[in-house]
């Protein structure tokens, strides 16, 4: 015999699994989590408030920051173009490369100390 698949819909018209369990998508999950980072409120709170599981609206958490953390930053920067060598040009200008340790243990590498600099102030800006 054929087994059924059901799917129950309440009265608030979202989609329910046969359990009876809120199916949201992934985009209504992050912005669940987003409205519960502007809250201040605490994730149990939140969740009981919002009528989730909070285990389940925890583990939308947990993997919102660890896709965050995982996730690249780019940040767009704008230098001066490096000028060319001179023959009285200080020791840092000759330099092939330059690296700058950030204390979060990302190191950026460059030839140009303007543009590093650049890059620096943009990177801790954000």
């Amino acid at each position: 015999m054929k087994q059924a698949e059901t799917e129950v819909v309440m009265g608030d018209e979202q989609p329910r699994d046969r359990k009876g369990r809120r199916r949201l998508t992934r985009e209504r999950r992050a912005e669940v989590v987003k409205e519960y980072e502007a809250s201040g409120l605490t994730q149990a709170e939140f969740a009981r408030r919002a009528g989730l599981n909070q285990t389940t609206f925890s583990h939308w958490v947990q993997r919102s920051r660890r896709e965050a953390k995982a996730a690249p930053r780019f940040v767009a920067v704008q230098a001066a173009a490096a000028m060319p060598p001179a023959m009285n040009a200080p020791l840092w200008r000759a330099a092939a490369e330059l690296s700058v340790s950030l204390p979060d243990g990302v190191v950026v590498r460059g030839g140009d100390p303007v543009a590093l600099a650049a890059l620096v102030r943009a990177l801790r800006t954000n």
